[in-house]
């Protein structure tokens, strides 16, 4: 079964949809399967609304956390040099601290699974 559109309330086509569950609505799907040649149409409802809190960054800004940059990837490495990771040719990872990397594209390439160091490379 494969998703084709995606509208959100407003679009042509959602009309009905949203008078009648009105802000809720969030979006309406359609889906299509091939093995019993019907088209389905999904929505997607929002249910509960309450205050959040995000959490505190996962790690301190000292924190050296391991970063998995591609070999062909230049770019994100030479960002990696200019914010002085050290290479771990054993591990082939980068270890950065993460207060030089938050909100960078670097960010991304955290690995999360792997124990991470304190400084003092």
């Amino acid at each position: 079964m494969t998703a084709r559109s995606k509208l959100l309330p407003g679009q042509k086509g959602t009309k009905n949809l949203v008078a009648e569950y009105g802000d809720a609505l969030l979006c309406v799907r359609y889906r299509y399967d091939e093995l019993s040649r019907t088209r389905l149409k999904t929505v997607e409802l929002i249910i509960e609304r309450k205050p959040w809190t995000p959490t505190s960054h996962r790690y301190m800004d000292s924190t050296l956390v391991p970063v998995r940059i591609g070999f062909q990837d230049k770019a994100s490495r030479d960002q990696a040099k200019s914010a002085q990771g050290k290479w771990d040719p054993e591990a082939k990872v980068w270890y950065i601290e993460y207060g030089k990397i938050k909100g960078t594209e670097l960010e991304k390439f955290v690995i999360l699974e792997t124990q991470v160091r304190q400084s003092g490379l």
